[in-house]
């Protein structure tokens, strides 16, 4: 009797020792796991290939999670070559509150974008979350017709630089321009600075949001 008694109460132990391990993997599963810092790219037919994939490799590689929005799901092509990208969930399908940037690449996207009142609300309510805002070439316009731009400064395309004036944007001739949580810039030339004042940006925001936690 002693023996069977003996034989239950080792299985048992077993069990418990089992679910206890079980349990322990299942809490480290979700400690080593963390939800990556996600980065919105706007983009539409006709956007340029560089001004949209390279700040979103630079950034995937520094660790953040890229949603490609736009007016709707599907593929688009860039104005300048033959490479496509697809966007993965049109404006209305997410939220300001879900991202921790927002990326306007350039070329003849923005002006398909500024047509679309759902993505121009989209734009104007993600502004007004203070968030980073970081805008390329043509891509400044999205923001002049959400209404943002007047009194900030600010840089875009040549082009545009009346454009941008008119909208009450002090205008500089430089690869960059930040204003508050507003990073800006002329052409592909200036990528480089483009993309790493966004991770630097990012970072310097994360670590608020965190202090604030």
């Amino acid at each position: 009797m002693k023996k069977k008694i003996f034989n239950v109460s080792l299985v048992l132990a077993v069990i418990l020792i089992f679910q206890a391990c079980q349990m322990e993997q299942e809490r480290q599963v979700v400690v080593d796991e963390p939800e990556l810092p996600k980065i919105a790219v706007l983009v539409a037919e006709g956007f340029h290939d560089g001004e949209a994939y390279m700040p979103m490799g630079y950034l995937l590689n520094q660790g953040y999670e890229i949603t490609v929005i736009g007016p709707e799901r599907g593929v688009v092509k860039a104005y300048n070559s033959d490479f496509t990208i697809e966007i993965e969930k049109a404006v209305t399908e997410v939220s300001p509150d879900e991202f921790e940037a927002l990326i306007l690449p350039g070329g003849q996207g923005p002006s398909v974008l500024r047509e679309r009142e759902e993505v121009v609300r989209f734009v104007s309510d993600f502004w007004q979350t203070g968030k980073v805002t970081a805008a390329i070439c043509h891509g400044p316009q999205v923001l002049i017709t959400a209404g943002v731009m007047d009194g900030v400064t600010g840089t875009g395309f040549g082009g545009i630089q009346e454009e941008l004036e008119e909208a009450g944007v002090n205008y500089l001739d430089e690869s960059v321009v930040v204003d508050g949580h507003l990073i800006t810039s002329r052409v592909p030339q200036d990528l480089h600075d483009f993309s790493n004042t966004i991770a630097e940006a990012l970072r310097e925001q994360l670590v608020v949001h965190d202090a604030e936690m």
